[in-house]
């Protein structure tokens, strides 16, 4: 399967599975969603299950929260990240606060999924990547894959989750390649990081559409004989510092990508958890090799606004020889 196949299984598996799961968002019905990713469940389960909704974002996310109170499991989809900003109050406001709110008498199992990020030659606000500020709100999951198979098991485990997950999904990967995906249910925990491929020259750290190019530069660097281990993060909250502390012990040196702008971005936050905990056997500074902090540019600039291979591999370089 491909990434969107994936997720379309998973959707498929979980409301087969369990009548509370629903799904809701503009076009998620007839048309199959934007990118196709709800394609036939409206047919296979009914108006009642899939529900196109009017283009209101706040509504979409505001009747999810009000379902979910209510004992039902709702996948919402956003068309593109840029167009989540008139639901950021529902969701800072009201689903990330209704546990504490409540004392723990409540909770939102609900995900709001939609993709994200550059790489496609979108229009303008359909590019962005901002998984530092949903990760900053308290209460909010946020899960980014890199895989078909990371896709399917870590949306599962999202609407199987008693709090409410965000689930950005990178549509540059979406049709990027297929592997090995069950038909059936499976799950990928949440908050786990993954090791991709081992090395003790360098840790490379990385969600998202940076993960494959990250591991095409630890392939291309091992011919001049540089071993670079790389870890897809999966998560951003909660995330699995234990992992990449781990890689940094063993490495002594570690370059964070992100897609995002550099200021304030996640990248960030794992340089300065691993400076506080991590000094003693850090060998060079944490490069972070990041966006630029302007607008998403129009596509004939959007190559040149993403880390590519080559600036990957020069910021390895730097990091290794400082």
């Amino acid at each position: 399967m491909n990434m969107v196949q994936a997720i379309n299984s998973a959707l498929k598996v979980e409301m087969e599975r369990d009548p509370s799961v629903v799904v809701l968002g503009e076009d998620v019905g007839l048309n199959g969603g934007v990118f196709r990713a709800t394609e036939g469940l409206q047919e296979l389960l009914g108006e009642d299950r899939v529900m196109d909704t009017p283009l209101a974002e706040s509504g979409i996310v505001g009747f999810s929260i009000g379902a979910a109170l209510m004992g039902m499991r709702p996948v919402a989809e956003i068309q593109f990240m840029g167009f989540l900003w008139p639901a950021i109050d529902q969701l800072a406001s009201h689903a990330g606060r209704l546990r504490n709110r409540t004392q723990g008498r409540f909770s939102v199992p609900m995900v709001v999924r939609f993709p994200y990020g550059g790489g496609v030659r979108a229009l303008e606000h359909h590019a962005e990547s901002y998984e530092a500020t949903l990760a900053h709100i308290p209460g909010l999951k946020v899960v980014i894959p890199s895989t078909p198979y990371d896709a399917k098991g870590l949306l599962i485990s999202s609407i199987r989750d008693p709090d409410p997950v965000i689930f950005m999904e990178p549509k540059k990967l979406y049709r990027a390649g297929k592997e090995e995906v069950p038909e059936g249910e499976y799950t990928e925990p949440i908050g786990k990081a993954k090791v991709l491929r081992e090395g003790d020259d360098i840790t490379l750290v990385g969600w998202g559409s940076l993960v494959p190019r990250l591991l095409k530069a630890a392939r291309l660097i091992e011919d001049k004989g540089i071993s670079a281990e790389v870890i897809d993060v999966r998560t951003i909250s909660p995330y699995d510092e234990g992992t990449v502390h781990d890689s940094l012990e063993k490495t002594g040196r570690m370059l964070v990508a992100q897609e995002a702008h550099r200021n304030l971005g996640f990248a960030s936050e794992i340089a300065a958890r691993a400076q506080e905990k991590m000094m003693d056997v850090m060998e060079a500074p944490i490069l972070r090799l990041t966006g630029f902090d302007v607008p998403f540019p129009f596509y004939r600039m959007e190559n040149w606004a993403m880390p590519d291979i080559d600036r990957i591999i020069k910021g390895i370089r730097e990091v290794l020889t400082w």
